[in-house]
């Protein structure tokens, strides 16, 4: 059928020409209510979110186990006294990688979009990078790739024309990890987990990983679909089943990641070998072809890694920099989203779609703070996982730290290598039965430090690129930490504006 675009496509399912006026109206009629329903939530949001609210609210108050507030808690399960200090440098060694990133997403936005909406030194409308919190940029990457005429990474097809199913999705994620001499996954995993979605009853189809503590029962929860995203979030989610499995002898109370980064950068790890196209290749789901050397294809696979793996970062690494300094009493409850959208502004480069105001509680939209649930174990994993892909490679024979360019990290796969397992499995099967720098010294050949080194080392050359191509298009790179004032006064402020001056104009939240 001939369509004029792949909207028209959408649409014409509803048999309509007016589908698009009907939408409008229907979200017009419901609006009011939609608005009064927004302003009730965060108003509640408002009203629990406080130092005094959210410390007293945890399971046992911070101050009655002698911490300054719930940030020092938090904080306290690093084992420095220094952590603070050492997240921020790690957000200082990546930030450079991170503007580049950023000036040439502004600039492929400001051609999709226009220069009226998206402008050549200042933040990004948030609302345009794809995702609701702009932590993740991947679901608008064809808008990014540098070398559009190169054929699509994407497995999906291939799953569905090898007519794969969810167990076989899991059996070739098992097959990774044995290949490796790591350990299969134990018969009660394969009868009592969930990989689709049951037909009988309603179930959270959010992707999670069980450990039921008898070192022997452990089970993962999933509604996978035949797609690449899935592919990979089950060899994820079969990542932190292999933790608990090597450390189930430890001792109850050491049954947990070495810090809250280690077991997400477990998962992560392993996902860092198979997305790339060499793997793709080895088990049949991408043509010999993808799996040849060619710098423009790197390119691409580098590109989408970072619009999710870079993009997050300084997301990542603000909620918990905004949560401490309200706990520390830095951030007062009159600042709030004031605050909140500076940080946004002057770390991640983003900016809100309209105008806000202290009305508004926009932190409370990311689950994680309602839920007084800690952030910064996903900077940090975020970072790590990068130092154990590169000690994994460099046990595998992939990667060469002395040759970078030979073997890049970005190309390593670790699949049937006995001596990354070995590695792997002796980090493993500690548990957080040590600190965990000794733990981390295990695998890196005695560093003791969280590194971005790595990280900075695995798109390296996407980061080249980067800077040539920002700076032959004249990219304006100081504009991530300009702060664009969009916060408006409270209600009561604007009504004694408006009644001092007419013309003042108000503002639909």
């Amino acid at each position: 059928m001939d369509f004029s675009d792949m909207g028209a496509m959408w649409r014409y399912v509803y048999e309509t020409d007016t589908f698009e006026e009907e939408v409008a109206e229907l979200w017009e009629t419901v609006r009011p209510l939609y608005e009064q329903l927004h302003a009730y939530v965060r108003r509640k949001l408002r009203e629990k979110y406080g130092v005094d609210k959210v410390s007293a609210d945890g399971p046992i108050p911070a101050h009655l186990l002698d911490f300054s507030d719930m940030g020092a808690m938090w904080r306290y399960v690093y084992e420095t006294d220094t952590f603070e200090e050492e997240v921020a440098e790690l957000w200082e060694t990546v930030r450079p990688l991170y503007e580049q990133l950023h000036a040439y997403v502004r600039r492929k936005l400001r051609e999709k979009y226009g220069v009226d909406k998206v402008s050549a030194d200042g933040p990004i409308p948030a609302h345009l990078l794809g995702d609701m919190w702009a932590q993740d940029w991947s679901n608008v990457k064809d808008l990014f790739l540098p070398c559009k005429n190169k054929p699509s990474l994407d497995i999906a097809p291939a799953l569905r024309k090898q007519n794969y199913t969810a167990e076989r999705m899991f059996r070739v994620s098992e097959e990774f990890f044995t290949s490796m001499g790591l350990s299969p996954m134990p018969e009660k995993f394969w009868n009592l987990s969930i990989i689709e979605k049951p037909k009988d009853r309603a179930i959270i189809c959010h992707a999670s990983a069980w450990d039921f503590c008898d070192s022997k029962d452990f089970r993962i929860k999933q509604c996978t679909d035949m797609t690449m995203e899935d592919f990979v979030t089950v060899h994820h989610e079969m990542g932190h089943v292999e933790y608990y499995i090597q450390y189930k002898d430890q001792h109850i109370a050491f049954r947990d990641g070495a810090n809250p980064g280690f077991h997400e950068a477990v998962g992560d790890v392993i996902s860092l070998s198979v997305v790339t196209p060499k793997h793709m290749v080895k088990i049949g789901l991408l043509p010999e072809s993808a799996g040849k050397k060619d710098s423009e294809v790197d390119l691409n696979y580098l590109m989408s890694q970072a619009l999710s793996k870079v993009a997050f970062l300084p997301f990542g690494y603000l909620i918990d920099v905004w949560r401490w300094n309200v706990f520390r009493g830095k951030i007062s409850s009159s600042h709030y989203n004031c605050e909140w959208w500076k940080l946004r502004s002057e770390v991640q480069g983003v900016q809100p779609p309209n105008i806000r105001s202290e009305e508004d509680f926009d932190p409370g939209a990311k689950y994680h703070i309602p839920a007084n649930v800690p952030y910064m174990s996903y900077f940090v994993s975020f970072i790590i996982q990068f130092q154990f892909h590169r000690a994994l490679c460099t046990a595998a024979g992939e990667y060469d730290p002395k040759n970078p360019l030979a073997k890049p990290l970005h190309d390593c796969d670790i699949y049937r290598s006995k001596k990354a397992g070995n590695l792997f499995k002796e980090m493993l099967r500690l548990g957080s039965s040590k600190p965990w720098p000794d733990v981390m010294a295990v695998i890196t050949e005695g560093n003791r430090r969280m590194d971005a080194s790595a990280l900075r080392e695995y798109f390296q050359p996407l980061e080249n690129w980067l800077r040539k191509d920002n700076k032959k298009h004249g990219a304006a790179m100081e504009g991530i930490a300009r702060h664009k004032n969009l916060m408006r006064e409270p209600r009561d402020e604007v009504e004694k504006e408006t009644a001092r001056a007419p013309s003042s104009s108000s503002h639909s939240q």
